[in-house]
């Protein structure tokens, strides 16, 4: 997937992190503009189950050979799975990042509303 493909079902925040609600529990991950730009992923360190996180925590982080980026929370609640492939696979991280690279799940302590659609998502990307 291209790294300006910007799937319409989701939303974002400007640090390059997805969203996909599912009742009360939201899916996060990174974009593919994010993983395009760190490369080839090769760790990932993720919240833990039971965690509770606020919007803006940082939470983790995803390692490639290029760099390091923090994962930073882009809604709050707690935490009630995590993506346990990729502490075998963490290259699904950026390989697949709407896909199996899924990084967290989080039952909802709040709103969604401060969350990019997929538009300006779009345009916050072309803008950098």
């Amino acid at each position: 997937m291209a790294a300006n493909d910007v799937p319409e079902n989701l939303t974002y925040t400007a640090e390059h992190e997805w969203v996909a609600v599912d009742d009360d529990v939201a899916t996060v991950g990174i974009t593919a503009y994010a993983a395009d730009a760190l490369g080839d992923v090769v760790y990932v360190a993720l919240p833990a189950v039971g965690d509770t996180v606020t919007i803006g925590d940082v939470v983790g982080e995803v390692e490639s050979h290029k760099s390091v980026s923090e994962i930073f929370a882009p809604i709050a609640g707690e935490v009630v799975a995590v993506n346990d492939r990729l502490e075998a696979e963490a290259e699904l991280a950026g390989s697949a990042p709407y896909e199996d690279g899924w990084l967290f799940r989080v039952r909802l302590d709040g709103g969604t509303e401060h969350l990019l659609d997929a538009a300006a998502y779009a345009a916050h990307i072309a803008d950098a």
